[in-house]
């Protein structure tokens, strides 16, 4: 490493050049890093060969912006050139003379460093912003013609990993997310992976073909004991889990082999990048018929998983004791036919045993054993092997006090388990467990539950969390992650997000907003500025650290009598003062209010900026998309003030009231679907439309539709009168679902309440649930179609919503 490159460096990316993972010397000699160094080792001896990597980022570079395919030269550089660590080398080419020549050298030290190093020119030389296509996409428009590339500083720029992983993906990410995707999604997500500089994402596609062959092949399984026991296209996640089987099912044969051949397909662009692709392990989730077959082996029925009456059809799944001899056979049996399909692996493997499943026993050796066992099972298969494991169940589950998960994270040899300390920027887990008892661990924004949409984040805690953990005592950091359970929202989070992958220093937040908007749009504009300031003080700073409770009004009506509904509740928030006025004692367990951690009237600010900057960047996408999702998350906090203002007119007995206001959230519920019908990113249809594309047949294509229904509507069976809890656990704001489904729901709810007062009766709650129940039941089974494509002009639509909604109300007072 030249010395002399030093001062070469931009201030935001002032970097220590020493060994940057495992900072403390102490720690040097472990057996932890020497056990994660010794996997580096193999994983680097095993990599694609450079001029495959090579290519492969260069195929990135063609997709992404074809017409500089030839104004950049890529080269695989060993990590000795990066003084030992994992990084990327940006150059001016010293053999540019003329046009058409290579302008840019971008070396790496695998297809993925070399890869963000092309991203990071982009932005931090060009201006430019990467996102996903359905967040507004990429803004490459601020990149200067061939032949004009901004030069660097003559010795290069030298940017290492301070950590060796970028972690990718939840457990659930591949159901929310990818459920539907073909290749071309699916090229399109591991371009951006690379980009993002992640090499360390989950895939987990096709797991059910490797279960289906080892279950028929080595215990005597049949395609019906198998079809009990997968979930349908749109649940595998949760079928995977142990929470359910059968729902949605059975699995096509045709399902179960296209998607093998896209795993096999996902993982070979992986490798050809230098990922490492983490591939699924035994959990002890195992089929009902397994019990049958070995009638000794000690198998437990685990219990109710939010089904409707404990209704065994779909609930309880089986789980195999890892201290039974039959757990290492399976687990062996399936990493070998993983290995024996793929042809190659990484040698890092997921496995959550204990995710949503607590251990029969608290006592510690017990713990021991079965996690030991696990890993055996795993190691039996690969001598290699390393256990990925979410550390999600030490953040709600009680039971692992310090001696359980001390067990547990003990029961395997140090540096041969790594855990997602899967919540950090909320609840950072490495702290109040002493760096996981030395256990090395990746820090993970967790950021996003059940693929909400809603506009939330802690941009600061993203920005401090991960240099805090590094940079701390005794410190066992491994990596960075993005875990969320769903994508394609918040593109700020993940811009942020992915530069801690190659980020040293703690970043000025404040200046690094300006910069975003201004890379965003591909021009600065103050007043946006000025806007995407008061956003990352309000709404991009929930320090409470409750945006898992994001659930309006409007996707996730109240099933509750409304006279016990109450309007103080977690801080509700009148738009800009505290909305004091209770209506009643008490709120019941199944309305869950709505979460407002700021105050509406700054927000509403901020979107009066966006919209008087709207006439010089109206062209571009990103705002486009920018102004939907904030004028959409504005009138969604909107909705709520007017349904608690419909349930106190309602406790009031004033039937005009009622009337008129009910109506009003009924045609804002109908605006609201206007609005996002004009843009891409918020459509209904191309998430039907993708699980029909599929399907082989007709009876397929029905099965698919009523699989991605009703993942965003209600899960499980349910009774005439009674509904799943798992109702809107998924819920979207897309156009067509709040004009057809929300809406329409809303309706039924506000007609129960004038009735009741027409009536001189109490609200018939069994009415009221018949009916809605009925109405999710015949939209699951429906098939009309919705619109593929915009329509609309998304900047005049927010123009005309703030002026009916907005302007002339009293909230902006």
């Amino acid at each position: 490493m030249n010395p002399n490159m030093l001062p070469c460096f931009p201030a935001i990316f002032l970097i220590i050049l020493q060994s940057l993972w495992f900072p403390n010397p102490a720690l040097s000699s472990t057996a932890g890093v020497d056990s994660i160094s010794r996997l580096l080792r193999i994983q680097d001896r095993q990599r694609a060969p450079p001029s495959v990597q090579e290519a492969a980022a260069a195929a990135v570079l063609l997709r992404l912006l074809p017409s500089h395919s030839s104004s950049f030269h890529f080269r695989i550089i060993s990590k000795d050139e990066c003084g030992s660590d994992y990084c990327f080398v940006v150059k001016n080419h010293p053999a540019y003379t003329q046009a058409g020549d290579p302008q840019i050298l971008i070396a790496g030290t695998t297809g993925v460093d070399i890869v963000t190093g092309l991203h990071w020119y982009l932005k931090q030389r060009c201006g430019s912003h990467i996102s996903w296509d359905k967040t507004g996409g990429s803004q490459l428009s601020s990149v200067p013609k061939v032949g004009f590339l901004p030069r660097v500083q003559e010795a290069g720029i030298l940017i290492p990993r301070p950590v060796p992983w970028s972690y990718y993906q939840n457990a659930v990410t591949s159901s929310y997310s990818f459920a539907w995707w073909d290749w071309n999604r699916w090229e399109k997500e591991i371009d951006w992976m690379a980009l993002q500089g992640i090499n360390l994402p989950l895939a987990f596609t096709g797991q059910e073909t490797i279960w289906q062959k080892v279950f028929q092949e080595k215990f005597n399984m049949s395609t019906s004991d198998l079809d009990d026991f997968f979930g349908g296209p749109a649940f595998l996640a949760w079928s995977r889990m142990g929470n359910l089987h059968g729902w949605g099912g059975p699995l096509p044969q045709s399902w179960l082999d296209q998607q093998l051949n896209m795993q096999k397909k996902i993982l070979a662009r992986m490798y050809e990048l230098g990922m490492n692709p983490v591939l699924p392990a035994f959990s002890g989730n195992v089929p009902a018929a397994l019990k049958r077959i070995f009638p000794l082996a000690k198998i437990t029925r685990l219990g109710n998983w939010f089904s409707v009456k404990n209704d065994v059809k779909w609930c309880c799944t089986y789980l195999l004791d890892a201290t039974d001899p039959l757990f290492i056979d399976i687990g062996k049996a399936f990493i070998e036919k993983q290995l024996q399909e793929y042809g190659r692996t990484s040698h890092i493997y997921n496995c959550d045993t204990f995710d949503e499943n607590t251990p029969p026993s608290d006592d510690p050796e017990y713990i021991s054993s079965l996690g030991a066992a696990i890993f055996k099972g795993m190691q039996s298969g690969d001598d290699d092997a390393v256990w990925l494991m979410q550390g999600w169940l030490f953040s709600y589950d009680p039971f692992w006090k310090p001696p359980q998960m001390k067990a547990l994270l003990h029961s395997v040899p140090i540096g041969k388990l790594v855990i997602l300390d899967l919540y950090a920027e909320v609840k950072p887990i490495w702290i109040t467990s002493g760096q996981f008892y030395g256990v090395p661990y990746i820090w993970c924004m967790l950021h996003n539950f059940a693929a909400n949409i809603e506009m939330y984040g802690i941009l600061d805690a993203i920005a401090s969390g991960p240099i805090k953990a590094r940079i701390s005592i005794n410190s066992t950091m491994v990596g960075v992650g993005m875990s969320m359970e769903g994508i394609e929202q918040n593109p700020i989070v993940y811009d942020l997000m992915s530069e801690m992958a190659f980020q040293h220093n703690k970043i000025d937040v404040k200046v690094w907003v300006d910069l975003y908007s201004t890379r965003r749009y591909g021009q600065s504009v103050p007043l946006i500025q000025k806007g995407w300031n008061i956003l990352y003080h309000t709404i991009y700073n929930c320090t409470d650290g409750a945006y898992d409770k994001n659930r309006d009004v409007i996707v996730s009506i109240p099933d509750v009598d409304p006279s016990l509904i109450s309007g103080q509740q977690n801080g509700f928030l009148k738009y800009g003062k505290p909305y004091t006025k209770t209506f009643i004692r008490e709120i019941t367990d199944s309305f869950e209010q709505p979460h407002l951690w700021y105050p509406t009237s700054e927000v509403i600010h901020a979107l009066e900026l966006f919209l008087c900057s709207g006439d010089e960047l109206s062209r571009s996408n990103t705002y486009r998309y920018d102004i939907v999702d904030l004028t959409r998350q504005v009138l969604a906090k909107y909705a709520n003030q007017l349904f608690f203002e419909v349930i106190e007119a309602y406790q009031s007995r004033d039937l005009n009231q009622v009337t008129l206001l009910s109506q009003k959230f009924l045609n804002l519920v109908n605006d609201l679907d206007t609005l996002l019908a004009t843009h891409d990113g918020f459509l209904l249809g191309p998430w039907l439309e993708s699980a029909k594309q599929l399907a082989q047949n007709q009876e397929q294509q029905k099965q698919y539709e009523w699989n991605a229904r009703t993942q965003i509507t209600m899960w499980y069976d349910n009774t005439e009168l009674e509904a799943s809890l798992l109702r809107d656990y998924g819920n979207k704001y897309w156009s067509g679902l709040l004009r057809d489904y929300y809406g329409p729901r809303a309706a039924i709810y506000f007609k129960q309440l004038r009735e009741s007062l027409e009536n001189g009766e109490d609200f018939n709650l069994k009415e009221w649930r018949r009916e809605w129940i009925k109405l999710t039941n015949d939209w699951q089974n429906s098939t009309n179609i919705f619109p593929l494509k915009s329509r609309g002009d998304a900047l005049n639509t927010s123009r005309w919503l703030f002026n009916k909604y907005l302007r002339t109300s009293t909230i902006l007072a």
